[in-house]
């Protein structure tokens, strides 16, 4: 069984763009509704797929809140990708994930973009739920818990609909 530990946080600067050592664009889609994950009980995991680069995934992973989940990443021919986003899935989320090596570890921080744009997060993947972390100086507020900041979320209620109230994360 494979298990994500990965904490979410809000980036409050461009400080971490000079530290950035690549960044990839990535655009993912769900198979499974994004409503039918976030509002039926029974559903116990998402399954997307992913395009980044020149590669493509299937992804699996648990439909539980917190920091550690299950996951499961297959890779598949970006053809069949392609041809699944745009055949299966009601839309996508785009971003540019920029990697950002600080303190031993790889903050990967996502630059949203169409509906999601100016939203930007960074997450991080740890060994342990209780892993400490030296944070820099532009990480700010965590987000983990709050399933608004998940891409599957994103994708049905995404940022440009949110109130001023939700954006300073009430």
């Amino acid at each position: 069984m494979a298990i994500e530990i990965e904490r979410k946080f809000l980036v409050t600067s461009d400080a971490w763009r000079a530290q950035a050592t690549r960044a990839q664009r990535m655009v993912q889609g769900y198979l499974i509704d994004a409503s039918l994950v976030a509002t039926q009980t029974g559903t116990r995991c998402s399954l997307r797929v992913r395009i980044g680069g020149d590669k493509a995934w299937l992804n699996i992973k648990s439909a539980t809140l917190g920091v550690a989940r299950q996951e499961y990443d297959y890779p598949i021919p970006v053809a069949d990708a392609e041809r699944m986003l745009r055949d299966f899935c009601n839309g996508v989320v785009e971003k540019v994930r920029h990697y950002v090596p600080h303190a031993g570890l790889m903050f990967e921080v996502d630059e949203f973009f169409g509906d999601n744009a100016d939203l930007v997060v960074a997450e991080v993947e740890l060994q342990s739920a209780d892993q400490a972390i030296a944070k820099p100086e532009w990480l700010g507020r965590e987000v983990s818990e709050h399933l608004r900041y998940y891409n599957l979320n994103l994708l049905q209620y995404p940022y440009s609909r949110w109130s001023e109230r939700e954006r300073a994360g009430e």
